[in-house]
């Protein structure tokens, strides 16, 4: 092979794939270099055989390629592309990881797992929704949701073609894309289609299924059912079209086989009270259904099974009537089986009209029982001349009785679906339409007959239109991307096609022998010997059989049995039977046409392919069975995409990906270029010099088969290096600190050693003498330093003790001296202290005179004038003032006068103030009440002036309204009428005012124009000052009928407004605010507690608003839901990108090859979300909810839902990705975890509880980042995943991926050991988290600080109309 050069040839260490009779295929690794004309090559399997294995040297072994591209979601992105890379992949991926799905370029592999698994939901549905096929885990939702997609984009109809032998699971594929379409397109009508097309999966496998060998549960029909959508691609109804239904297993069965599952739960239900007139029994009394041996289904509850066939038939309408008929008739079938045919003689037989089971069969179907049981063993044969009736042998009888069964329930069934289309049907035109089709794969069985040849037929022309589609994308892709187009050879089954239904084809001679009154099997297969053995290559005769044919089909040579083909064919029933049918009928010409109508549909669609694999023949969970698989996989067309893809350019990157991935390859110069695109071309053009083996396109890069695995090699030799540069970095710098480490306990060691060698006898002698003269020497110099310190402490103490004896001598003159001056200056003192005190007490005495002489003065002359009094007051004062200082001695007082005028200042002063301030108050007073008569009237003629030039229409209405009631009460006084008219104006005017206040509050306030410089809430506090007002007036008229518009109101503007977070924000605030003044204000104690006195005065006195409260907080809820939605959708496409995708830790890019399905992410590197993003977008909603001055504990709560969702759906799609379960990536979450952290503290929202939603994925992270080798990591994951449910922990580990070859695969003991660990744990088997979680809201109360009465109305409200009373 090709690949068999890569490396230089076969050399030793590189791996190739050896046949084998039981795995396929076996991995070998090579022991001896290979050399051109060796007949052997030298290898070793992985159990350690060594093996010398002949090989050709045109055709050297397949290489296996490197680990880190096994277990790819893709084939195709598979550097060698061949059987067994192909068959290896998908067992890696089945068994170890536990991944059922995988593509194959536009095809969806599906293995059967035999188990059911945790990936249908609806939560993994809505996670594909929306979703690029490449950017999600391989399913079969990704494959409905691309169809959709192209549906919706392209305006054409799509079709889904699904198919594989029975037991592979085609049944459930189709039923679950059926139900993604019902999920993701529901309509908003009542009529519940997306449920009735849902339903008619079980009546069809009901009516269609039946139990096999393979499978339990297998479709003994084709079925293509079109759903159709209208512009809104929304459902409006379905169409269902069958294909060649199984007949045969009507009245025939093989071993361990059952018939269909409709007969056996009619027998289940046979006591229920509306079933017994059928006269029904077990299943094994009748002949049709105990052929088999096999009655029961281990787990299946047939009667269980009818109720729920009988809930899909009412659901579609299909009512008791309808039912029982239906019922009717099948058990008709199963009675028309047990009727007893008797021989008479070799060429007659009979039916007893005393047979129960014919009667029961009459009378069910109404029908004359004596010409049932003649016309069973007669028939009529019609010449040109007359008219014979012809007696039937017993198995001629028995052949035309099955015969009629067969085309009663081929009728029956017909006629359901028709009814079920009729369910189906609706009343509008059909915009577009997805088909799916569930149709039998290719079949060859031990014994193959007429069933086979039609169902192998039909794939035949599928496998055709497949190849032609498959060729026509490749060709757009290269053309797409610029790149020349070369004519691919591929398999062309048209030869096939034209052996079975060209002229003079296989079909035709049958058709032809069918119609002639001698004709059998044995003519006819004689026809085919003649005019194709040798003839034609497609077409062999077996050498040990003359009643067999062989046809070699794309996928293998069948062998046919021709017995039973022309009795098939005809299908025939005699009209005496069932009057319908005159002649015998062709059903081969009946299903060659409908067959050409399919093809004709699929080809007018977009086609998307999904094939069904069989793992086992046993139907064990997760085993894979290399061979069976083997040759499914050759039979359903896989290898032949496989083929088409690896003869030309089989491994695409784009730039992007390619530059991720290989940058490790490029030198600093290269890197320097700014153009990624420039640097790959010149990087490949160094890396591979055979130019040949690449090329470029627009947006990616095409390999050859094997290229992608050499550059994997490079990548691989550059990291080992750098890695043995890093160890050898680290190795050094240990060794060199061991070495001065033993260097300086060398160093030490030595010093001691020596220093103990150096101990000897003269040395003891010289070391004493040494300290002898020592000990002498230092006695000598310290009794020195003590005699001379002992002469000099005596010397200063002599001098010492002279000083003191001086000082004090000095001391005791200074004392004497002092006290003499101390005697005469105290006389001095007390002569002056005696004066002082004689002085201070006259002045005393003359204030207190004083005093006495004004309040005298004051009593007895009231109301003569200040300034008289003032004048006698200082006359006397004077007078006593002058006798005082005669009468005291004061004569030396030089300043009589000023004494006088400083003892009468302060009677002077106060007098004239309260004069003056008497008159200026009043004067002020009366200035004040003028101002404000003239300012009052005045805002009183210009708020009237306004008014009225506002209201004129109303005006105008109540002027009329007024002279009405003036003409209709004349009787009355003219005071009463005048009373009236201005109380009706008044009210009018007030409840106008009030719905306009509310307009321009509701509708035309904008957030960002009335939070800045305003209290929060301030709509909301004016809104409840109106209800206060309307409580101060005691009207309940005018308090509903404002409560009413308020709530209506807010509903209006959050409904006109459900998309404006902005809007949502603020009045959500203000309804939170508003329901809070309506509790701070009610009267109630529980809510006053925290009120001033003064608010306390403010609350409502007449009326009980709680039913208002209730609906308000109910407003509050519907609001602050739509607010959450809203955040939700904003942040939603942000949080994949952001979390899982984008990469800010340098060196950590876990891009791999991903095959013919491209990221979406990794088209580009422009215009993504960024964790920055995320950020930005989370201080977005912050900023504007604290704007909004919403309620710090709502903002929490608000912020703990966006944390649960950026958790939950990072989650999700880590769960769903497989290429993001690698130990980088869990550095990349926690890092991206760590910014969200640091958000929280940077807002002070740690008490939110917003970081415990984040727990799942951070242990999530932890879990990819962790050991995953010994039972203490088993143990330690078991211990710290506390947030994980055993079924996620599982699937984490089951899809970790490494992304170099440096990283170790998680091996399947060491899951199933952690499994074990878990068993005991009670969670909930459910792998994804409901990211639709709301969790509960609650508001609480928080009485508003501010006073009513100092709110003031901005003018921006424009609200001028409204006056503070």
């Amino acid at each position: 092979l090709e690949q068999g050069k890569m490396f230089g040839g076969c050399t030793s260490y590189n791996r190739v794939w050896i046949p084998d009779n039981e795995e396929v295929w076996r991995s070998a690794e090579i022991t001896k270099n290979y050399k051109a004309g060796d007949r052997f090559l030298h290898v070793q399997l992985e159990d350690g055989t060594e093996l010398n294995y002949p090989v050709d040297p045109a055709a050297l072994p397949p290489l296996r390629n490197p680990d880190i591209l096994v277990g790819e979601n893709d084939l195709t992105a598979l550097s060698y592309l061949h059987e067994p890379a192909v068959l290896h992949n998908l067992k890696v991926r089945f068994v170890e990881s536990k991944l059922i799905y995988t593509y194959s370029g536009i095809i969806l592999v599906a293995i059967n797992p035999y188990k059911e698994l945790p990936i249908y939901g609806d939560a993994i549905i809505h996670a594909y929704s929306g979703q690029n096929m490449g950017d999600m885990d391989p399913h079969i939702f990704a494959v409905a949701e691309e169809a959709y997609k192209q549906m919706a984009r392209n305006n054409k109809n799509q079709s889904i073609i699904v198919s594989g032998e029975s037991g592979a699971g085609k049944t459930v594929s189709a039923r679950y894309t059926m139900r993604y379409f019902a999920t993701v397109s529901k309509s908003s009508s009542n009529a519940h289609v997306e449920d009735k097309v849902l339903a008619s999966n079980p009546i069809t496998e009901a009516v269609g299924n039946a139990k096999t060998t393979r499978n339990d549960n297998s479709s003994r029909f084709g079925k293509y059912t079109e759903i159709s959508f209208d512009q809104s691609y929304q459902i409006i109804g379905a169409n269902m079209r069958t294909y060649l239904l199984e007949k045969s297993r009507v009245v025939f069965q093989s071993e361990n086989e059952r018939n269909y599952h409709i007969f056996y739960q009619l027998c289940a239900s046979a006591m229920q009270p509306e079933f017994k007139h059928l006269k029904l029994g077990s299943a094994e009394e009748f002949n049709y259904t105990r052929m088999g041996g096999s009655t029961v289904i281990e787990g299946v509850d047939d009667r269980a099974n009818m109720v729920e066939t009988q809930k899909t038939f009412a659901l579609l309408g299909l009512k008791g009537d309808f039912q029982m008929d239906v019922f009717k008739m099948l058990a008709a079938i199963l009675h028309l089986g047990n009727v007893e045919i008797t021989a008479v003689g070799e060429e007659r037989s009979s039916i007893s009209l005393e047979d129960k089971h014919l009667g029961i069969f009459c009378e069910l179907l109404d029908l004359n029982c004596d010409k049932m049981a003649q016309w069973m063993c007669h028939r009529k044969i019609i010449t040109t001349s007359e008219t014979v009736i012809k007696p039937m042998t017993r198995a001629q009888a028995v052949n035309a009785r099955d015969a009629l069964a067969k085309k009663i329930y081929s009728h029956l069934f017909d006629f359901i679906v028709e009814r079920i289309n009729q369910a189906l049907h609706f009343p509008g035109k059909q915009h577009t339409f997805i088909g799916v089709l569930d149709i039998y794969g290719f079949e060859t069985f031990d014994v193959n007959s007429f069933e086979q040849f039609c169902i192998n037929y039909a794939n035949e022309k599928l496998q055709q239109q497949f190849n032609l589609h498959v060729f026509k994308l490749e060709q757009e892709e290269y053309m797409k991307e610029d790149i020349p187009w070369t004519l691919i050879d591929f398999y062309d089954n048209q030869p096939v096609i034209d052996l079975i239904e060209a002229k003079m084809g296989i079909l035709e001679l049958l058709d032809e022998e069918c119609l002639l009154p001698h004709g059998t099997d044995e003519n006819w297969l004689q026809k085919l010997y003649n005019n194709f053995v040798n003839k034609n290559a497609l077409f062999e005769k077996p050498r040990m059989s003359n009643t067999s044919f062989i046809v070699q089909h794309f996928a293998d040579k069948v062998e046919y049995k021709c017995e039973g083909f022309l009795e098939k064919n005809r299908d025939t029933v005699h009209e005496v039977l069932v009057e319908i049918l005159k002649e015998s009928k062709v059903c081969e010409q009946s299903f060659r046409s409908s067959l050409s109508l399919l093809m004709v549909t699929l080809n007018a669609t977009t086609p998307h392919y999904v094939r069904c694999i069989k793992p086992n023949d046993e139907k064990l969970p997760f085993e894979f069975d290399s061979k069976r698989v083997a040759q499914q996989l050759r039979a359903c067309g896989v290898l032949e995409t496989i083929r088409i893809s690896a003869q030309s350019y089989p491994s695409r990157w784009t730039y992007i990906e390619f530059f991720s991935r290989y940058s490790i390859l490029m030198t600093q110069q290269e890197l320097s270029i700014n153009d990624k695109k420039q640097i790959c071309k010149i990087v490949l053009q160094r890396l591979i010099q055979d130019h040949n083996q690449y090329q470029f396109g627009r947006t990616k890069i095409f390999f050859r088969a094997g290229q992608v695995a050499y550059l994997e090699k490079l990548r691989s030799d550059k990291l080992r290096h750098a890695c043995i540069v890093i160890q050898k970095s680290v190795r050094g710098w240990l060794q060199r600190k061991k070495f001065l480490r033993i260097k300086q306990a060398a160093i030490i060691i030595q010093q001691y050693f020596r220093g103990q060698q150096a101990i000897t006898a003269r040395t003891l002698k010289q070391t004493w003498a040494a300290i002898i003269i020592q000990k002498y020497c230092r006695g000598y110099l310290v009794r020195r330093l003590c005699q001379l310190i002992h002469v000099a402490a005596v010397t200063i103490q002599a001098y010492t003790r002279g000083f003191l004896a001086r000082k004090k001598y000095r001391q005791m003159l200074e004392e004497h001296k002092a006290v003499i001056l101390q005697k005469y200056a105290r006389a001095w003192l007390a002569r002056r202290r005696f004066q002082n005190i004689r002085r201070f007490v006259l002045n005393i005495q003359l204030s207190y005179r004083v005093q006495q002489l004004q309040k005298k003065i004051e009593e007895q002359v009231k109301d003569t004038s200040q300034f008289m009094i003032c004048t006698t007051f200082f006359l006397v004062i004077s007078a006593l003032f002058r006798a005082l200082m005669l009468t005291t001695g004061l004569r030396e007082l030089k300043y009589p006068s000023y004494c006088i005028c400083h003892v009468l200042s302060p009677f002077f002063n106060r007098v004239l103030e309260s004069h003056f301030q008497s008159q200026k108050e009043i004067y002020e007073n009366e200035i004040e009440g003028l101002n404000f008569k003239v300012e009052h009237l005045s805002q009183d003629i210009n708020h009237l002036q306004k008014l009225f030039r506002e209201e004129n229409d109303i005006n105008d209405g109540i002027r009329l309204e007024v002279s009405r009631l003036t003409s209709e009460n004349l009787v009355r006084s003219r005071c009463q009428t005048k009373q009236s008219m201005f109380l009706l104006l008044s009210n009018t005017i007030q409840m106008c005012l009030w719905h306009k206040a509310l307009k321009i509050l509701q509708s035309y306030l904008k957030p960002r124009g009335v939070v800045v410089n305003m209290i929060p809430g301030l709509p909301a506090h004016i809104l409840f000052m109106c209800v206060r007002y309307a409580d101060y007036l005691n009207d309940a008229d005018m308090l509903k009928s404002f409560m009413n518009v308020t709530i209506d109101g807010i509903k209006q503007v959050v409904k006109d407004h459900s998309e404006d977070f902005e809007m949502l924000s603020f009045w959500l605030s203000n309804a939170y605010y508003f329901l809070n003044c309506l509790k701070q204000y009610s009267g109630e104690e529980e809510f006053m507690k925290s009120n001033t006195p003064h608010q306390n005065k403010n609350c409502l006195k007449h009326f009980d608003l709680s039913e208002y409260r209730q609906i308000l907080s109910d407003l509050a809820i519907r609001i602050y839901h739509q607010f959450i939605i809203v955040m939700e959708n904003n942040i939603q496409p942000m949080i994949v990108p952001g979390m899982l995708e984008y990469e800010s830790l340098q060196g950590i890019s876990g891009l791999k090859p991903t095959g013919f399905r491209k990221r979406s992410s990794s088209i580009d590197d422009t215009d993504t979300y960024t964790m920055t993003s995320i950020l930005q977008q989370l201080s977005y909603f912050y900023s504007t909810m604290c704007q909004n001055g919403l309620d710090s504990e709502l903002l929490k709560q608000a912020v703990k839902q966006l944390f649960f969702l950026i958790g939950a759906i990072t989650l999700n799609s880590l769960f769903l990705r497989k290429d993001m379960c690698s130990c980088r990536k869990g550095m990349q979450i926690r890092c991206n975890i760590s910014y969200l952290e640091e958000w929280l503290k940077d807002k002070n929202l740690q008490s939110s509880n917003a970081k415990e939603t984040l727990e799942p994925l951070s242990q999530a992270a932890w879990l990819l980042q962790v050991k995953k080798i010994t039972d203490d990591d088993a143990k330690e994951i078991c211990e710290h995943c506390t947030s994980l449910s055993t079924v996620q922990i599982v699937k984490i580990l089951n899809s970790y991926t490494p992304i170099d070859d440096f990283e170790k695969r998680v091996t399947p003991s060491f899951v199933r050991k952690v499994q074990a660990m878990l068993n005991s744990r009670e969670d909930v088997p459910q792998l994804m988290l409901d990211t639709k979680y709301l969790f509960q809201v609650t508001f609480p109360f928080t009485p508003s600080p501010h006073a009513l009465e100092m709110i003031q109305v901005p003018s921006s409200f424009k609200l001028g109309f409204l006056t503070r009373v």
